[in-house]
């Protein structure tokens, strides 16, 4: 294997588990040396567990040079604190991979303002604190790679997931600017929308769903089938190429990864539009034109059900 990150210190967050160990071991094994943070919580992000450590024994099992860390990035100290950490324990920081997150679930009329609040400082504000912490680094060397994770629960919106949807597509946002603001420095900050199988994502009723557009029996062979196309590691390879030289023109973008597949997704654009340029259009009007020209084919991607 070519060792392409040799001499580049990489963090990973949320690496303890699925996706972010699957990372962590990538970027070790192309020479990365790696902080393996993770304060270890449960699905729901309570509790806690070193569940770094096992990580970091495995990338040291394979030849590979990793430390754990275990500070929360949901808060601007916990998100300097990883930095600080890979800058006096690995020499400096070179790659940023945001991956932490959980899950509180619930819909919009059940959800409390906490729970709405904690998921979206672990994962949006979760980005911008480590980012935050390493962009002056990177600037200053005028080379660094940040990768951050959203998913196909931003661009789609997953029924129950109001918190963790809207932090999501705030990432792709906050993708867009970082890019753009430390792209003149040889920083690149793009971001992946992943669809691995996960603790994240094997819940049943997503097992449910993938069952339906599978035409699978039940959850449990929508399980085989997802866990079979859909290992973290194959989400893993995306990440050497953004971090490669070959990806120097690559910034400010978004990927779909997932089943062995590497898409780049289009920047968003108006597709219909009605104009009366510079003058104030009669509501009446306006109604008129928008069904003609504009909404009159769309689909409610919720319709009106009868009352139970």
């Amino acid at each position: 294997m070519a060792k392409r990150l040799e001499g580049k210190v990489a963090i990973v967050t949320g690496a303890g588990r699925g996706i972010g160990a699957a990372h962590a071991m990538a970027l070790a094994m192309h020479g990365a040396k790696v902080v393996v943070n993770d304060p270890g919580v449960n699905r729901d992000g309570t509790g806690s567990s070193n569940v770094a450590d096992d990580t970091v024994a495995a990338i040291k099992k394979a030849g590979g040079v990793a430390v754990a860390n275990y500070d929360s990035v949901a808060t601007t100290e916990g998100g300097e604190a990883i930095i600080k950490c890979a800058v006096e324990k690995l020499g400096g920081i070179h790659i940023l991979v945001n991956n932490a997150g959980f899950l509180r679930d619930k819909t919009c009329w059940t959800m409390t303002p906490e729970e709405f609040d904690l998921v979206v400082k672990v994962h949006l504000y979760g980005h911008f604190n480590t980012i935050r912490a390493a962009a002056p680094i990177m600037r200053q060397q005028r080379w660094g790679r940040i990768i951050n994770t959203s998913s196909e629960a931003g661009a789609i919106g997953n029924f129950g997931q109001i918190n963790y949807s809207a932090a999501k597509e705030g990432i792709v946002g906050l993708t867009r600017v970082v890019g753009r603001e430390l792209g003149k420095y040889g920083v690149t900050c793009n971001a992946i929308r992943p669809q691995a199988a996960t603790r994240m994502t094997m819940t049943e009723d997503v097992l449910s769903n993938i069952a339906n557009m599978m035409g699978l029996k039940d959850a449990k062979e929508a399980e085989k089938a997802f866990i079979a196309m859909s290992a973290p590691e194959h989400i893993s390879p995306i990440l050497i190429f953004l971090c490669s030289e070959e990806a120097a023109n690559v910034n400010a973008r978004v990927f779909n990864v997932g089943g062995g597949k590497f898409g780049l997704y289009n920047e968003p654009e108006v597709i219909a539009s009605v104009e009366k340029a510079g003058q104030v259009w009669d509501a009446e009007e306006l109604i008129k034109e928008m069904v003609a020209k504009v909404t009159g084919n769309l689909k409610n991607v919720s319709p009106v059900q009868p009352p139970k």
